[in-house]
């Protein structure tokens, strides 16, 4: 399995990744079509992560994991095997989590854009709140330090909060269209560009 990135700076300083989840395809769309409006980008662009989950239509990757709890956090579970928010056998077990670590290990970015989907609020983890108030401001969405139930082994847990990097995790508002969401989230693309 190949993960595409896009982007033409051989440093970028923010990643933007998108469809952790695959029933959460909203990232792959946008980034595709910022990267395709805007070449000259300087973030580094990963429009889908859960390529095997966006084909299937599932939250979960190819082997039943959800990506967003398999990161190598200090509150790991493995959980139900057979529910939508399975850890994995391990941390990090999963090709895609092990790609994404080793992305951030070698670009060290200031700050990394994560695209979800529905609840149409911008979360974040670490020292990331100043950028979450830009950001919502551009979205008119609300901030919340506290998505509102447990997410262990996370990548905002991983990312934000234990390797200190400012993450953030964009949820979208799953009812208004893609057409709709590209001027308010390229606008946050530009504003990054420039972080």
């Amino acid at each position: 399995m190949k993960i595409e990135t896009f982007g033409n700076n051989i440093n970028p300083k923010v990643i933007v990744i998108g469809v952790f989840h695959g029933d959460e395809p909203q990232g792959d769309y946008l980034i595709r079509k910022y990267f395709s409006i805007n070449l000259a980008t300087n973030l580094l662009l990963i429009p889908c992560l859960n390529k095997s989950g966006m084909l299937n239509n599932k939250r979960v990757n190819s082997n039943g994991v959800d990506l967003n709890r398999n990161f190598p956090t200090k509150n790991w579970v493995s959980g139900d095997i057979n529910g939508d928010y399975y850890g994995g056998q391990n941390p990090a077990s999963e090709l895609e989590t092990r790609f994404l670590i080793s992305i951030i290990e070698k670009f060290n970015p200031k700050a990394i854009l994560t695209i979800h989907s529905p609840y149409r609020l911008v979360n974040y983890d670490g020292d990331a709140k100043e950028l979450a108030d830009k950001i919502a401001s551009i979205m008119e969405y609300p901030v919340e330090e506290n998505i509102g139930y447990p997410t262990p082994g996370s990548f905002g847990t991983w990312a934000g909060i234990e390797n200190h990097i400012p993450t953030i995790t964009l949820e979208l508002d799953e009812n208004v269209s893609l057409q709709d969401m590209e001027t308010p989230v390229f606008k946050v693309f530009k504003m990054l560009e420039n972080y």
